[in-house]
């Protein structure tokens, strides 16, 4: 760790060093909740659960995304019984989930290419992918439900009510249920503070035969008014994500959406993409979606956990919410695997802080970066902002350790804040450094100086939300040390 620390000072010196040289939360949770796909997975174990529960699981799992599924398919691994309604790639692996991404036609991501004003940059790490299928054992069972409640008795959750495909009210009990049923749950008002920040849109395109400049890689075109993405979902496919900052869109049912796509978006792009892209949208099927962000901030409630986007949210910029759901996996795995019951709802709320804290280095470091990130890329007419953005693509540019470490940060590889902040402010010092080469105006100073100032507007509010003493002190919080309760 103190490896990384000391990169992101030597990254600070040398980038302006090499500058001058070149000179270049309610108790009873109700409303229905369709879950993603409404698919309900229960093992085939026989043994007898804890009849102070009446139910047939050790846990419930609602949501069927990467979080549950992933979860779901560990625990069973592990002979855990549950019920679930129904970076990244290393994570799998560590889950034994690597075989996901097999016979689908899954696309190997080896780094991402940055578009800015005609130039281009490539930024390599190591093998991800972005495309993966659920798996599960041959134990697992499907059955289709749809969570309207949570069962709350005395403060403590004791399982879920679901309705079936056939309309029929089920109710399942267990001692620990784990909530992680996406960005639009309604399951999780009364577990944590549910704020949720909605700073842009994506419209989505899926473009067809046709190549990306730079193969195996994910593109990033930094466009105004922000942020365009591109990456292979398939070996003809590719995946295009334009970002549109707050929440109102053009219309697509009268076209203003498409002529906004070609006249304002299009000519910003690749040309090598451009036919497709004018292609994907005369075919008419544009999708769209709102981009949260949520910091995690839980009331730690017996009984319940949540995970996932429904307890934790980033702007999609970076694709950073898998590894950080893979990664709460892990942890969760590692924290009940010393548990020998499950039947003392208190305590286990109690054990069950740690997990808060214990995921803040990684969890907390990717989100900062998606908000740094999206705020740094979008287009401003301040100049401080728009020196910012340069200052960025520049910094990149370098390559060595100036790449190599903001890109391990962006994939889940350093999972250690302090290393971006001190990168981002590395950026921010390089930045004033083009300024005042050759000869350090009134003006330009003054630029440099809102330079400064800005990036920590930016960054600061962000670590403030994710938790100051959580991030970069994480050791000094009472729940990282937290015991599992005994029999």
């Amino acid at each position: 760790m103190v490896y990384q620390y000391i990169i992101g000072v030597v990254a600070s010196l040398l980038g302006i060093a090499l500058l001058y040289s070149s000179r270049g939360k309610k108790k009873s949770i109700e409303g229905s909740m369709e879950i993603q796909r409404n698919e309900c997975f229960q093992s085939s174990d026989n043994e007898a659960c804890p009849s102070d529960f009446g139910g047939n699981e050790d846990i419930i799992i609602v949501g069927a995304g990467v979080a549950g599924s992933a979860l779901a398919y560990t625990l069973a691994k592990s002979r855990k019984r549950l019920t679930s309604n129904k970076g990244g790639y290393l994570k799998l692996m560590e889950l034994g989930l690597e075989d996901c991404v097999g016979d689908i036609d899954a696309q190997s991501v080896y780094g991402y290419a940055l578009f800015m004003d005609g130039k281009s940059i490539k930024l390599n790490i190591f093998n991800i992918l972005f495309v993966f299928r659920h798996n599960l054992l041959s134990s697992v069972q499907l059955e289709q439900g749809t969570v309207t409640s949570l069962l709350e008795e005395k403060g403590k959750i004791k399982g879920v009510q679901y309705k079936t495909k056939t309309g029929q009210q089920l109710t399942s009990y267990a001692p620990l249920t784990v909530v992680c049923d996406g960005c639009c749950s309604n399951l999780r008002r009364s577990l944590c503070n549910s704020k949720v920040d909605i700073p842009s849109c994506f419209v989505g395109l899926v473009l067809e035969n046709c190549k990306l400049p730079y193969a195996n890689h994910g593109h990033v075109v930094l466009t105004d008014p922000s942020p365009i993405l591109f990456y292979p979902i398939s070996s003809t496919e590719i995946h295009c994500l334009v970002d549109i900052p707050g929440q109102k869109l053009p219309s697509i049912s009268n076209g203003e959406m498409a002529n906004y796509l070609k006249t304002v978006m299009a000519p910003q792009i690749p040309p090598e993409l451009h036919i497709a892209f004018i292609s994907a949208i005369d075919k008419g099927n544009i999708r769209t979606m709102q981009n949260r962000s949520m910091p995690a901030a839980p009331y730690p409630t017996p009984g319940a956990l949540l995970m996932g986007d429904a307890f934790n949210m980033r702007h999609p910029l970076t694709g950073g919410g898998m590894t950080v759901a893979l990664s709460d996996v892990i942890l969760l795995r590692d924290l009940l695997r010393h548990l020998d019951t499950l039947s003392d709802a208190s305590a286990l709320c109690k054990y069950f802080e740690s997990f808060y804290t214990l995921r803040k280095p990684v969890a907390s470091t990717i989100n900062t970066l998606a908000g740094a990130l999206y705020k740094v890329f979008s287009s401003s007419p301040d100049p401080s902002r728009k020196e910012m953005r340069q200052a960025c693509f520049d910094y990149l540019s370098l390559g060595g350790v100036f790449s190599n470490g903001p890109i391990a940060i962006l994939s889940g590889l350093n999972p250690y804040p302090l290393s971006l902040v001190l990168h981002f402010f590395a950026v921010a010092l390089f930045g004033v450094g083009r300024l005042l080469i050759p000869y350090p105006s009134p003006k330009r100073v003054w630029i440099g100086a809102r330079l400064i100032s800005g990036a920590s507007a930016i960054i600061l509010p962000i670590v403030k939300a994710e938790g100051v003493r959580q991030m970069f002190l994480p050791a000094a919080v009472p729940a990282d040390y937290r015991a599992p309760p005994v029999k």
